[in-house]
């Protein structure tokens, strides 16, 4: 399994680690932590959407030019994740 360049036993050495660094005890509060922060770092860039759709739809600027750009950037990614699939498979 490789996720961004890193090979599993890279990740087993890291985690290997982050044991001996932080010890068994303290992993599951560095993880809840890890969770929260990106809980609101999500919700924060979910208010500042929020925010910026408000205002433009305040300001009169049309927000479905948006819309339509991010359903083609879907259908690019849905096609490219059929090809890659396709490839994945033969290989």
């Amino acid at each position: 399994m490789i996720y961004l360049f890193i090979g599993t036993t890279e990740v087993m050495f890291i985690l290997f680690i982050v044991v001996m660094v932080f010890g068994a005890d303290k992993i599951p509060e560095i993880a809840r932590g890890l969770g929260k922060g990106m809980r609101m770092l999500r919700d924060a860039s979910n208010d500042i959407k929020s925010e910026i759709t408000k205002s433009a739809e305040n300001s009169g600027i049309d927000t479905n030019v948006t819309k339509d750009i991010q359903d083609e950037l879907n259908k690019v990614k849905d096609d490219l994740e059929e090809f890659t699939g396709s490839v994945r498979r033969k290989m």
